[in-house]
């Protein structure tokens, strides 16, 4: 059997679920439909409780009202939620499904393609900061990320060490990859640095907020003396490069700052700025999960090192190497 790939790029479901108390309202629902004062007898709440919870779950389509001929209606969870299954029912991360958030990335979409015969990969494309949030809140597995502190001049690791405090880390290094300016073939605009994005004829496509990409740009704009503002196109967000690159492809913006190979896979123009490193962050507890060893195993073979160095502006010269943050 083949398990898809599922990338989510909407998370109003998410947090609603790092709520534990929704979390077992959806957990029993997926047992069995129930009605809300039989759920408030499961979960021993009150059921004005438990209705104002159902009607959030069911305005973000988790859950969905079944009509009966008794006085009260059933809930079941929605398609939606058993997308979502592995964030609400933990023993199923244990078996076949790896919950990764955090930054896109395309390496990563090859290692889940490559093992969708075994393994069920639910990514959640949302930014490297939100990334290791959801693994913070035990939302996910491991997390990807690309941010660089200014200040100790590395990516990644300072990050990590504030927000796990107090619980040993592992880094692994899934690549290095070229980012920079992707734009029209041709480049009509006549785009030359960063600067041009401040100009009144040029439309940009913007990141997600929480993204490493976001957080570099703005800190280049802040430096250049370039307000938000003055962006035509800033407040515009895609949760991925592949989207970016496909509105820049399509004419629904000029220019937009993301991965060369995104750049390569749509024949964009490009001009690159920086090389950086993405991590694989994983808690040391969840390095025995069969799920996160079939990925890093899967990571540190040669035909998948091959493969990802493929990529445009990949280079996996340290690939699969690990850092331990205590």
């Amino acid at each position: 059997m083949r398990h898809p790939v599922h990338t989510l790029q909407s998370f109003d479901q998410i947090k609603l679920l790092a709520d534990p108390r929704r979390r077992a309202l959806l957990q029993l629902l997926m047992a069995a439909p129930a009605s809300l004062s039989g759920l408030g007898r499961q979960i021993g709440r009150h059921p004005a409780w438990v209705r104002h919870h159902l009607l959030r779950l069911e305005q973000a389509g988790l859950v969905e009202r079944v009509e009966t001929t008794a006085r009260e209606h059933l809930y079941r969870p929605s398609a939606r939620a058993y997308v979502v299954q592995a964030l609400v029912i933990p023993q199923a991360r244990l078996d076949r499904t790896l919950v990764l958030s955090g930054s896109h990335d395309l390496a990563v979409e090859l290692l889940g393609r490559e093992l969708a015969a075994s393994l069920e990969v639910v990514a959640l494309t949302n930014g490297s900061l939100d990334g290791l949030i959801l693994l913070r809140q035990g939302l996910s597995q491991m997390a990807g990320c690309h941010l660089f502190d200014p200040v100790q001049l590395e990516y990644n690791r300072p990050f990590v060490a504030h927000l796990f405090p107090d619980r040993p880390m592992a880094l692994v290094t899934l690549a290095e990859r070229v980012q920079g300016i992707l734009f029209q073939p041709g480049n009509p605009k006549g785009i030359r640095d960063l600067s041009d994005f401040a100009r009144d004829d040029v439309m940009i496509r913007n990141r997600n907020r929480g993204s490493g990409t976001r957080l570099w740009l703005d800190a280049s704009l802040q430096m250049l003396g370039i307000p938000a503002e003055a962006v035509q196109g800033y407040p515009s967000e895609v949760s991925t490069h592949t989207q970016l690159a496909r509105a820049v492809y399509q004419g629904e913006a000029d220019v937009g700052l993301g991965l060369q190979a995104a750049a390569s896979a749509f024949g964009l123009g490009f001009l690159p700025l920086f090389q950086e490193r993405y991590h694989l962050v994983v808690p040391e507890e969840n390095l025995s999960q069969p799920p996160v060893q079939w990925m890093l195993d899967h990571l540190n073979s040669a035909a998948f090192r091959r493969r990802a160095s493929q990529l445009a502006g990949y280079d996996t010269t340290h690939t699969g190497e690990l850092l331990a943050v205590h």
